[in-house]
């Protein structure tokens, strides 16, 4: 049983006498000069020393104890953290630091790393063990994810726990001794001139600018959808197109290539800079028209390969999303863009800088000669 004693002659504070684990006498100075403080600091210490010796003591019923013994002591306990709590409050940090799609991201990983747990979420944070984040690793893969994506869910998660590690929530990160899982070789594949030309023949209305805007920027489905007439600048010296992009908020310039300003300059003149160059294909979902895009390759009569499939019991995946990851979609042309800059020789710098990695402000950020470079690489883009 739990007691405490003062040697009022020599310590002003009271000592707990408690048995530890090892059925041990212990002596402790609580550096309490309160007694009934120092009684329930002592009561504290029996109570975890009685649960280490059954072997049910954790590091968070430690924890738990720990806040149990400053609340009755101080009349505030330590600020605990269930799973789902924790990761509540670090995606509610990551919206206000980081981009929207970053923010959505880790918000996604919360919300499946929870589901996998089930009522293991409302366990204390530092519940959490290496053994659960592998678990959640090998369910993502048994659904038929990519390796990449599996191991940018353990980053994110890894994320999530060094953060409470650094505000001593807890004190290992479970998902340190996760080794990442083996990445198949890259075989996803770029359209050829000839296929590009092909799906243009195959495509109608504000679709056949949507292609040539991603051919000839390097630019994503969502960016070049809802791209706007005060972006694009056709009257200096160096035509260019500036886009938003959604996934990064950065803002990044391209210069216009002869075969994209010729099809700009065929279209009605908007009824204000801020009208939309496809104004039916704007602000939609990116969903639908990447099934459209799908449809649109069939018509083409461009042959399409899997390079893996998806779980049929992937819940995650909506009603139109596809089953199987194809070797090529409208994230192709993004591809096709850089790798034929490649080829063509263009320096991996000025790559960089055309597909949205480096701009800021068009006027301030590039000079008369970056936006020659600019034109010199565009220009080695082939005419379809």
């Amino acid at each position: 049983m739990a007691s405490v004693s003062k040697d009022q002659r020599w310590d002003r504070f009271w000592y707990a006498h408690f048995v530890d684990a090892h059925g041990k006498r212990r002596k402790k100075s609580t550096r309490e000069t309160s007694k009934s403080k120092a009684l329930e600091m002592a009561r504290g210490l029996q109570r975890a020393a009685n649960e280490a010796r059954r072997g049910v003591l954790t590091e968070a019923r430690t924890r738990e104890l720990l806040s149990e013994i400053l609340q009755s002591v101080n009349g505030e306990g330590l600020r605990l953290f269930t799973v789902e709590s924790w990761f509540q409050h670090f995606t509610a940090q990551k919206r206000k630091s980081r981009g929207a799609k970053t923010a959505l991201r880790h918000e996604q990983m919360t919300r499946e790393f929870l589901e996998f747990l089930g009522p293991r979420a409302q366990l204390n944070i530092a519940a959490i063990t290496s053994k659960d984040v592998a678990g959640f690793r090998d369910h993502r893969q048994s659904r038929g994810l990519a390796p990449s994506t599996v191991n940018l869910d353990i980053t994110i998660l890894s994320a999530a726990f060094n953060a409470a590690c650094k505000q001593g929530h807890i004190s290992v990160n479970p998902c340190a001794a996760i080794e990442p899982v083996k990445e198949r070789a890259q075989r996803k594949s770029t359209f050829t001139p000839e296929q590009v030309t092909a799906l243009l023949k195959a495509a109608r209305d504000d679709w056949k600018g949507l292609i040539l805007v991603a051919f000839y920027t390097g630019q994503r489905l969502g960016d070049c959808a809802n791209v706007r007439w005060r972006n694009v600048d056709l009257i200096s010296e160096f035509k260019t197109i500036r886009f938003e992009q959604g996934k990064t908020g950065r803002e990044i310039v391209t210069v216009i290539h002869p075969a994209l300003e010729d099809y700009l300059l065929s279209l009605p003149a908007p009824q204000s800079d801020d009208a939309f160059l496809f104004p039916s294909l704007a602000e939609r979902p990116i969903s639908p028209l990447s099934k459209y895009f799908r449809k649109l390759m069939e018509r083409a009569r461009i042959e399409q390969r899997v390079i893996r499939e998806r779980s049929k019991s992937d819940k995650a995946l909506g009603r139109s999303a596809p089953r199987s990851v194809n070797a090529l979609s409208f994230h192709s042309l993004r591809h096709s863009f850089s790798s034929l800059l490649a080829n063509a020789g263009i320096a991996e710098e000025t790559r960089m800088a055309l597909t949205g990695h480096t701009t800021r402000e068009m006027h301030q950020r590039y000079t008369h000669r970056e936006l020659v470079t600019l034109r010199d690489a565009i220009v080695v883009l082939p005419r379809v």
